[in-house]
């Protein structure tokens, strides 16, 4: 299978080292030719770290890897085309034009930013039906990949598609294109209820992610997560969602208190706990403890 991944960022030489992985011929483009070349150093050198005893003329071989600066040359020939460098849904339709020229009709082209609205994105292609969304939400053990699917959408490409995530050794989950992606809105609106469980004195910091961690196998709870993202990025993702699906998703009282006060979580020092570089240290925010006295009987 051909895949051409557009963008050499962290995003894009993973899916590149993913797709080659699995025997996939992979061509990185950038319009930067040193950016292109360092990338497919840095994904060649992943595979060799990834599988030292495998020779190069196997399926995990560094010849899966070939970069290139002109964007016929990385999409030519493809049958998925996986564009992760572009953040802007009007950009974006225009790169999707611009891809559409120079591949077969049954080409399968994603976005790897699916937050943006692909149906949007799709205006100026002569077959919308084949532009998807693709958002990786776990990596391991298997890879959990998120597929935005528009309205226009064919059975076909679906099964196409479903077909290619497997093939890479992930499992798909299809949802309708709509305001934020699905395991987005599972995660905000988790960590929403988390924060009013603190703000309201229900539990403490503390409490709130250990019933979660243990209740759900997870490392790390809600609010943890909060702090290791950012608390204002955090507050502007539930605000964007609050605008436009409803005031479920408004950001808590307690949430902006905390970004007001500058204590954004750890990249701050201080947010729903303190922060001693990577690792939190103890509760920032007093909740509810209950004594409890052992008895003399």
């Amino acid at each position: 299978m051909n895949i051409a991944v557009l963008g050499v960022g962290e995003h894009g030489r993973t899916i590149a080292q993913l797709c080659a992985t699995h025997g996939c011929s992979v061509r990185l483009w950038a319009e930067d030719a040193t950016a292109v070349m360092d990338a497919v150093d840095r994904v060649e050198q992943e595979l060799t770290e990834s599988h030292p005893h495998d020779s190069g003329d196997n399926e995990h071989g560094a010849h899966q890897i070939e970069g290139t600066t002109g964007l016929e040359a990385a999409v030519g020939g493809s049958d998925i085309v996986i564009e992760t460098a572009t953040d802007d849904v009007g950009e974006l339709q225009r790169k999707f034009a611009a891809i559409e020229q120079h591949v077969t009709d049954d080409a399968i082209i994603l976005t790897a930013h699916p937050e943006l609205s692909v149906t949007a994105a799709t205006a100026g292609m002569r077959q919308p039906e084949r532009a998807l969304g693709l958002q990786f939400v776990t990596t391991e053990p298997k890879p959990l990949v998120e597929v935005v699917v528009t309205e226009h959408y064919s059975e076909e490409v679906i099964a196409d598609i479903d077909q290619f995530i497997t093939t890479i050794g992930a499992t798909a989950v299809f949802i309708r294109d709509s305001a934020g992606l699905a395991s987005t809105r599972l995660t905000l609106a988790l960590e929403v209820e988390a924060m009013w469980l603190v703000a309201d004195g229900v539990a403490s910091v503390s409490a709130v992610d250990r019933l979660y961690e243990r209740m759900y196998s997870q490392s790390i709870g809600p609010l943890e997560r909060a702090d290791r993202a950012g608390l204002a990025e955090r507050r502007e993702e539930i605000q964007r969602l609050a605008e436009t699906i409803g005031d479920r998703y408004e950001p808590p009282p307690l949430l902006d208190a905390l970004v007001e006060a500058g204590y954004t979580g750890q990249d701050a020092g201080e947010g729903f706990y303190k922060w001693d570089g990577d690792e939190p240290t103890g509760e920032a925010i007093e909740g509810p403890h209950f004594e409890h006295h052992e008895s003399t009987e």
